[in-house]
């Protein structure tokens, strides 16, 4: 839990070896979104620890943080919390065992939109776009790393 005016989000930035790009399809507070595998920071961890715990509740497997990408830098009020700015963090990460969860074709790949379905699917970065993702900080990321010569030929 965050303090009562921030909320902290914490996101990984995982790259395969096709350089694709690992996104979450979720749904959540009656609300389908495409965002980057993390989550929220609780009180009494760092925002490494925290991008490591939520991969390994979301995805059941151990990661590790490669390095810092981005913060937000920017206003952004929190969508879901009221009177609250949202601050998200940004690692790259990569799994340290080959991926042993469902990765889907399509997006939404669950069976019914229920509070807490998820689904992954790899999208090439080549056809990256900002409207792949559905929140603001989201957009800003894929714009820098659209732009980014670091992530046009990773082999991580």
């Amino acid at each position: 839990m965050s303090h009562p005016n921030f909320v902290i989000r914490v996101y990984g930035l995982i790259v395969n070896e096709k350089n694709e790009i690992l996104l979450s399809d979720e749904f959540f507070h009656n609300t389908a979104m495409t965002k980057f595998p993390g989550g929220g920071l609780e009180f009494g961890e760092g925002p490494k620890d925290c991008l490591i715990r939520e991969l390994i509740e979301e995805c059941g497997q151990p990661a590790e943080i490669i390095n810092h990408y981005y913060t937000t830098d920017f206003f952004q009020k929190a969508l879901f919390f009221e009177d609250a700015q949202l601050v998200s963090i940004y690692y790259r990460a990569r799994f340290i065992d080959k991926v042993h969860f469902k990765i889907s074709t399509v997006p939404f790949d669950f069976p019914e939109k229920i509070n807490g379905a998820q689904s992954f699917r790899w999208l090439p970065i080549l056809n990256l776009k900002q409207d792949d993702v559905t929140f603001p900080i989201d957009k800003k990321v894929v714009e820098k790393i659209i732009s980014d010569p670091e992530f046009s030929n990773v082999n991580i």
